[in-house]
């Protein structure tokens, strides 16, 4: 296991994420197309040429997304400042703008779709994990207004424009309102996958952000033929819906999925597997059962609970200090966060290698997709439903 680094400056260490297990370095950078808001904007992951002196990009990307966080997460926006005062400065410890690692055999590909009110950063450490193994993962930053904020540059001189997040309108059902948010950010991650085979196709996409990495580098690295859907929460049933939407995704992780905005009809269209990791303390009776609707449909499907977890375990925030964790979320999991983020990442690569086709050995975890292990059961018992 590699030594802790410490993830912020002057502060100590308020927030130190994982660096990867796997065997690969991994490299980080941001990418975003086209200057409206139908463009993508995600960031990746990816194993990369080690070297030395590399940069460490910052947790929390801009300040603006402190703002958005404070207003999302605690409701108060005046807490912006002291969000950024408490993690601000904190790194992720990947290579940024690394040199990509060659493969002639390419890598599988992951689109990562992130929670209510989270962003491209907040699931770093779930990313940087399935990177070190060896995946692509692109994870998305929406632009439904389910973002704590985000933003595309127009045209104009690089001028920016910013996406709020929105709560459900004063009169309208909340269905509804979510209901369209998944279809576009379901319509966002078949758009990725789009970018990311225009890319193997030779395709040149420029990146408007000039970060001097030149996305023209994964034309022979990567394996569209071998492509999963990711996501947790909103994400996580963005996923589903995304593997409806696109044959070319082969198969979903669903994490702790919110299934709520998802319609009945669409249950019988979900005919690929699903493997859904589920926390102790988030879903109800109704959530499983629609869960148990898609195992029912396809045997590959599996449900599993890792016990003593709760819902934020499987963002970033699970590397918070348990007093800062407290203030901003209340009770935390008694599993270790590194346990915790081991078993879901185990379970997941045991998964992409039975449904990608995948020539490693992740086979050796396959125990946990039937909810075999230490912490870890099958289907689901109930907590309280909080987003």
């Amino acid at each position: 296991v590699s030594p802790p680094r410490l993830g912020c400056g002057s502060m100590g260490a308020m927030l130190v994420l994982p660096p990867g297990q796997g065997p690969h370095q991994v490299g980080c950078t941001d990418v975003m197309v086209g200057h409206t808001r139908q463009g993508l904007f995600l960031r990746l992951f990816y194993p990369c040429v080690p070297r030395a002196g590399a940069t460490e990009p910052l947790w929390i990307p801009r300040s603006e997304y402190c703002g958005g966080l404070a207003d999302v997460t605690l409701g108060r926006r005046w807490c912006s400042a002291l969000l950024s005062i408490a993690i601000g400065s904190c790194k992720v410890p990947v290579s940024w703008n690394g040199p990509l690692k060659p493969r002639s055999s390419g890598y599988p590909l992951i689109i990562f779709s992130h929670g209510l009110g989270a962003f491209r950063t907040l699931y770093s450490s779930i990313c940087t994990e399935l990177a070190s193994w060896g995946f692509v993962v692109a994870a998305l930053e929406h632009r439904d207004h389910s973002a704590a904020t985000t933003y595309f540059c127009t045209a104009e001189a690089g001028t920016e424009e910013w996406i709020p997040f929105r709560r459900v309108p004063q009169g309208q059902k909340e269905f509804y309102f979510r209901n369209k948010q998944v279809h576009q950010r379901a319509q966002e991650c078949v758009r990725a996958l789009r970018l990311f085979q225009d890319i193997a196709g030779g395709r040149s996409v420029p990146s408007i952000l000039h970060q001097g990495w030149d996305l023209s580098v994964l034309k022979d690295n990567l394996d569209v033929t071998k492509v999963a859907v990711m996501g947790h929460s909103f994400g996580g049933v963005t996923a589903v819906l995304a593997l409806v939407k696109e044959p070319s995704f082969r198969c979903a992780v669903a994490l702790d999925a919110w299934m709520f905005p998802l319609e009945n009809l669409l249950y019988p269209e979900v005919s690929k597997p699903v493997l859904f990791i589920n926390t102790e303390k988030f879903q109800t009776p109704e959530s499983v059962a629609k869960m148990k609707r898609l195992s029912s449909r396809n045997g590959q499907t599996r449900i599993v609970t890792v016990l003593g977890t709760v819902h934020e375990d499987q963002t970033d925030f699970a590397f918070l200090p348990g007093k800062l964790f407290g203030r901003i979320f209340g009770r935390r999991g008694t599993l270790d966060p590194h346990k915790a983020l081991a078993i879901t990442s185990r379970a997941a690569l045991a998964f992409l290698q039975r449904h990608l086709k995948l020539e490693e050995e992740f086979g050796q975890w396959d125990e946990l997709l039937e909810g075999v292990g230490d912490s870890v059961v099958p289907d689901a018992p109930f907590g309280r439903s909080r987003l």
